[in-house]
């Protein structure tokens, strides 16, 4: 596959750096809830859009995960980050445990935000209608959207995520990414690896929660911690912006002291 210069965006100056990786309904504004507020004397983040998202809305592809983690190593060489930490949501949870599985040596510590497994997330049949069917049908992103959050969320917030995610994702791309996240698992590439691993789930959340972690995440990352925030659902960059901060930054400040790159 040929390597993408993901369009990026790099906020702090840091000598910890960091790859920040949204997921399937957003580009790199996912994170614009919790960006003011991030250490950045302490570290530098490269926000990125994948193919599909943002200012990479028309770039052809194959829409993968695995596509997705070549792109995010392209970068990393195009920045000159030999070591870095990673970070991803959701779907981008997913690519960002594709670069572990690449290249182990070079993660220095990997954050999952409602991680997507390195299983995939095989989809019931009446689910799979209501996703597959929602790059072009925004009635079908907004149920996604309220389901996901434990339909606590008010109306006018749901219409706006609907709106970003119309906005920021190409209907093709969209649809493609679904198929990779979902229905691509990679565990054997993984499971056993000692790199320092954070998940967090938001209890609000019915499916990427705390249990299916436990017996994914934790099983598969020997040095795994997970933290469950109350009054967060799938979206907690959205939803609990400050809690989410102290929960990733603290836990890429407890690094070892091994030089970032």
């Amino acid at each position: 596959m040929a390597s993408f210069v993901l369009p990026h965006a790099l906020h702090g100056t840091g000598s910890h750096k960091v790859i920040a990786v949204h997921g399937w309904f957003a580009d790199r504004s996912a994170f614009d809830p919790v960006r003011p507020d991030l250490d950045q004397d302490t570290f530098q983040y490269a926000l990125v859009d994948l193919r599909g998202y943002g200012e990479a809305k028309d770039a052809d592809g194959a829409y993968t995960t695995g596509e997705g983690a070549a792109d995010v190593l392209a970068l990393a060489n195009r920045l000159g980050w030999e070591r870095f930490s990673v970070i991803g949501h959701s779907m981008g949870a997913s690519v960002v445990q594709r670069v572990l599985a690449a290249a182990p040596r070079r993660v220095r510590r990997m954050v999952g935000i409602s991680p997507v497994p390195a299983s995939g997330l095989p989809l019931p049949p009446e689910q799979w209608e209501l996703f597959s069917s929602a790059a072009h049908t925004p009635g079908n992103r907004r149920a996604i959207l309220d389901l996901t959050t434990g339909g606590q969320r008010p109306a006018a917030w749901l219409d706006r995520m609907v709106r970003r995610s119309l906005e920021c994702s190409d209907p093709k791309a969209f649809r493609s990414w679904l198929d990779s996240w979902s229905g691509e698992g990679f565990a054997a590439e993984v499971e056993g690896s000692a790199v320092p691993a954070l998940a967090v789930t938001g209890t609000l959340d019915p499916a990427l929660n705390a249990e299916l972690t436990r017996q994914t995440w934790l099983r598969w990352y020997t040095r795994s911690e997970l933290v469950e925030l109350p009054s967060a659902g799938h979206y907690a960059m959205d939803e609990t912006p400050l809690e989410l901060i102290r929960a990733v930054e603290d836990f890429l400040r407890a690094d070892d002291g091994a030089a970032a790159g």
